[in-house]
């Protein structure tokens, strides 16, 4: 048995929890104690964040005691949501969901860019994970080893429902999260193929372990936008770098989850 499935009990409560390590925050940097918004983005990317901040949509939510990185909060379906970008790979996009849980997220929507295996279009466009392959380290700490980790289903419906209730395209399956995106090696895009996977990211089996293990609501989707630099003038997102098209998608995920 490799080293990292040792000493491994999902059933087992963590010594060093979110809670205490954002009390110490707040101690030293002298700030209270206030909830963020309940419906919470990640942004591993940073377009999204770039945009609404260049506009003027985005403005800093001063409360956020988290060492690493700034939450922002701006306005989506009529509702006041926080963004924080550039959590990129599985282990910090879930060090950042424990501390968003912790301070009152109730959902939280991650939106990464991946690279296509099965191909459904031309790229770029988004699909709604149902299931992650576990090709990354993060996911054997919340959950027993397993080949996927699967989303909410509930979430997954929400989500391609209010898609197609906005007239907006609609891919449901599977991606490969992997935690070494310069290993994508022929072999390993073949076998992720074999098994049907439409795209390859970063963070999602990982968020999906930790949702499942803590119990909260968590929802990824991936933006592909390319086919790892296989063809020439790869990686183009769209308009605005991709912006306008994911806050369409998740301006109507939000108006669906129904929280106030």
């Amino acid at each position: 048995m490799p080293p990292i499935l040792d000493n491994k009990n999902a059933q087992s409560s963590s010594v060093f929890r979110p809670e205490a390590l954002l009390r110490e925050a707040r101690r030293q940097k002298g700030l209270a104690a206030v909830d963020v918004p309940p419906i919470c983005i990640l942004d591993p990317d940073g377009d999204i964040m770039r945009r609404l901040r260049s506009t003027g949509q985005a403005k800093p939510f001063e409360g956020w005691p988290c060492y690493h990185t700034a939450l922002d909060t701006f306005t989506l379906a009529g509702q006041t949501v926080g963004i924080v970008g550039y959590a990129v790979g599985a282990p910090f996009a879930v060090l950042i969901a424990e501390e968003l849980f912790a301070s009152g997220c109730r959902v939280l929507l991650s939106l990464t860019s991946a690279g296509q295996i099965v191909p459904a279009g031309p790229t770029p466009y988004f699909v709604i994970i149902d299931r992650a392959l576990r090709d990354e380290g993060t996911s054997y700490h919340y959950a027993a080893p397993s080949e996927y980790a699967d989303a909410d289903p509930t979430l997954i419906t929400k989500a391609a429902d209010a898609l197609k209730a906005k007239g907006l395209r609609v891919i449901v399956g599977a991606s490969w999260t992997t935690d070494a995106p310069f290993r994508e090696t022929a072999g390993a895009i073949e076998s992720a193929r074999s098994k049907g996977v439409l795209a390859v990211e970063m963070e999602a089996a990982a968020l999906y372990a930790f949702a499942q293990a803590a119990n909260k609501q968590v929802l990824c989707l991936a933006h592909v936008t390319n086919t790892m630099g296989q063809t020439e003038q790869d990686f183009e997102k769209g308009e605005a770098d991709g912006t306008a098209d994911a806050l369409r998608v998740l301006e109507a995920i939000v108006g669906a989850c129904g929280i106030v």
